[in-house]
């Protein structure tokens, strides 16, 4: 099953210096039988595309609580065994966790299928919606519309070996 796990690239930066993405349990997202249910699709590229946006979704979250990160949204392709991903059945249909997974053991890095960090012409656009993102929670349609604007950029896509330079 291939999970989408958020971080921060501070989060990136550690786990590049751990090796891996923990300690358990990891929080991801993936194609899980809410998704599904709430996507409307049987294809599994798009499907995992929605995942890829959920985890992106939590990635600004990340950068919300921490003023001190980098405003660049980073999410974490990784391939886990299914058992190894497991969804709240409880919160399956809630729309703040549709996708959401645990793992419950650290991830090694070396793992990973890729990485996608947001281009630095997001970074404007990512800054202000995590400064937007209190006030589109409690439902004002001015700070929904500039949370909006950073789901607008496409995060890009790199490969593990590429980290370092994502770093420097």
């Amino acid at each position: 099953m291939r999970v989408y796990v958020p971080l921060t690239l501070s989060g990136l930066a550690e786990a590049h210096r751990k090796g891996e993405l923990g300690p358990g349990p990891v929080t991801a997202y993936g194609v899980t039988p809410g998704l599904r249910e709430w996507y409307v699709s049987d294809d599994i590229e798009e499907l995992e595309y929605a995942a890829l946006n959920r985890a992106a979704a939590a990635s600004l979250r990340l950068i919300a609580g921490a003023p001190d990160v980098p405003r660049r949204r980073v999410v974490v392709a990784v391939d886990v065994r299914d058992g190894d991903a497991v969804a709240d059945p409880d919160r399956a249909l809630d729309a703040g966790s549709l996708g959401e997974v645990r793992i419950t053991g650290p991830v090694r890095l070396v793992t990973a299928a890729a990485v996608h960090v947001d281009a630095d012409d997001a970074v404007d656009d990512v800054t202000a919606a995590a400064g937007a993102l209190g006030a589109a929670d409690h439902g004002d349609g001015d700070a929904q519309f500039t949370v909006d604007g950073a789901e607008d950029h496409e995060l890009l896509w790199y490969g593990i070996q590429e980290i370092p330079n994502l770093l420097a």
